[in-house]
């Protein structure tokens, strides 16, 4: 497929159905990602694969953890701010419609975000780290591995969300990973085949225009 094709068709799965995906198929698409480039090669991430029971456990027990209210992350909370809050909202929103809760439904947009903690109802997910010392350039790089998971995910037929929400409660994490000081939680990958039937993977996000972000300058 081509990437132009892939990058078109990708969108964050968040409803899929229960059947595990082959070992082959898992292996060819980590094979992929590890080719993803990454500063004076040092290939800082490292991925924690959860399925089964295993997942089970790690599901139930964050979600219990999500209801203390506390967020701990390795790499801090994110501040949204002018055209990123916007940006927020729009997708926000547009996710409640497609699935037909109101906006000033909090619960219902309360039960729909805790889906996160069940990662939607994924087979499998990935937790990505990196290493601490590697600081900025360390999660830069992860963050090309995780693009480069999606778009191997999305070119062997699977449906796949990066999850952000999991490293909000990293402490959590690192316990249950039994993870090292020097390993950050970056976030959480969840694959598999994709609920074509629901409606929340109708939904599509919008993308700024090229001219608004790219700033060309010849002379």
């Amino acid at each position: 497929m081509h990437l132009d094709q892939l990058l078109a068709d990708r969108y964050s799965c968040r409803a899929f159905l229960p059947d595990p995906v082959s070992d082959d198929v898992i292996d060819r698409l980590f094979a992929l990602a590890q080719r993803t480039p990454s500063w004076c090669n040092t290939q800082p991430w490292q991925v924690h694969l959860l399925g089964g029971e295993a997942l089970a456990r790690f599901g139930k027990g964050i979600g219990e953890r999500v209801l203390t209210g506390e967020q701990v992350a390795d790499l801090g909370l994110p501040t949204y701010e002018g055209v990123h809050a916007e940006r927020r909202r729009e997708s926000g929103y547009g996710l409640y419609s497609a699935l037909d809760i109101a906006r000033e439904d909090r619960e219902a947009r309360g039960l729909q975000m805790f889906k996160n903690f069940s990662f939607f109802g994924a087979p499998h997910t990935a937790i990505v780290t990196t290493d601490k010392a590697l600081g900025t350039y360390g999660v830069l790089d992860c963050g090309g591995y995780v693009n480069t998971l999606m778009l191997a995910a999305q070119s062997l037929g699977l449906g796949v969300i990066a999850q952000g929400a999991i490293a909000m409660y990293s402490d959590y994490v690192r316990d249950f990973l039994d993870l090292p000081e020097d390993r950050l939680v970056v976030c959480a990958v969840s694959f598999g085949h994709a609920d074509e039937s629901d409606p929340a993977n109708a939904f599509r996000t919008s993308r700024a225009d090229v001219a608004s972000v790219v700033r060309r300058i010849d002379s």
